[in-house]
């Protein structure tokens, strides 16, 4: 299983990507094998103001259909576009192509808060 060591994680099976005061963010390789083979994700929160643990968007597999949730609080400022008619990137690449969405914190604070990739292999096993 793949937790790259430059992420931070949140408990709801996020990865942020930190720049500064943006974050990219995405689901885990964790995440994505246990969900199976996505079909769609749905973000309509592009433009909004949420806080830390707020669903941001939801995505769907075969079997089951899932809450993604902010890591920290923030602006969403982007979608991955690819997504809409590649939600499979997901599966294949969730690290880099199946990145979800682009985000401004609103108190940076908050990224100390998040898991390190140790932490998070714990919290998996």
């Amino acid at each position: 299983m793949n937790v790259p060591e430059n992420l931070k994680y949140t408990k709801d099976h996020e990865w942020v990507l930190i720049d500064g005061e943006k974050a990219t963010v995405g689901i885990t390789d964790f995440a994505q094998g246990e969900l199976g083979d996505i079909v769609f994700v749905e973000i309509e929160t592009e433009g909004e103001e949420l806080e830390k643990e707020e669903v941001f968007g939801t995505i769907e597999a075969v079997k089951t259909v899932s809450d993604l949730y902010m890591p920290v609080d923030g602006k969403v400022v982007e979608f991955n576009e690819e997504l809409e008619g590649n939600p499979e990137l997901v599966n294949k690449d969730p690290y880099e192509g199946g990145w979800m969405i682009k985000i401004e914190a609103k108190d940076v604070a908050q990224f100390d808060e998040l898991l390190t990739a140790d932490q998070y292999k714990e919290h998996i096993s």
